[in-house]
């Protein structure tokens, strides 16, 4: 058995796309997954499956979601190794890499558009996009900040999704 960490994007935010964590468990569990744990109500999955493929264990995750609460979900499956590998890449200091937040890419973008998506700059907004991550600090917090996960994916032509720091360092706790 493989460990996996299932990131979802965009459930239980503001009442829209409802999972709750506990029936994602048992559906997890139900179709294959075992030692099936879940961290806050965001959309971490972590799990144990026999399938080596992140994307084929994507694919039964979007099916499973779209079957029992019938609407799509974009999943990103990462192992342990790619997550703690995304964690410690972190360009910025200690103290920055505190205050971040990791978004997450589906796929490594072309760097043509990493160089396109890397012009666009705002005052106190910080950010790198490396491999299959975007490294992302906004002196004002993610909440106030100019950019967004959206704006990304435009101009990366993949889907990201965002973890802060504190959520990271638990993820990959749970997973070892």
């Amino acid at each position: 058995m493989n460990t996996y960490i299932a990131l979802l994007k965009g459930i239980n935010v503001g009442g829209h796309k409802k999972v709750p964590m506990a029936e994602l468990r048992e559906l997890l569990m139900t179709s294959g997954f075992k030692s099936v744990q879940t961290y806050i109500q965001s959309g971490n999955v972590i799990f144990e499956s026999e399938e080596v493929d992140c994307l084929k264990n994507e694919a039964i995750i979007k099916k499973v979601i779209l079957d029992h609460f019938g609407f799509e979900v974009s999943v990103l499956v990462k192992t342990r190794p790619d997550l703690k590998r995304i964690f410690d890449d972190s360009p910025f200091s200690e103290d920055k890499k505190t205050a971040s937040y990791f978004m997450m890419l589906h796929d490594t973008p072309e760097a043509d558009l990493v160089k396109e998506a890397s012009e666009k700059v705002y005052e106190g907004e910080d950010y790198e996009i490396i491999n299959d991550c975007i490294y992302f600090f906004c002196a004002k917090g993610y909440g106030q900040a100019k950019f967004n996960a959206t704006f990304f994916e435009r101009k990366l032509k993949t889907f990201a999704t965002a973890r802060n720091y504190n959520t990271m360092v638990k993820l990959l706790s749970l997973s070892q």
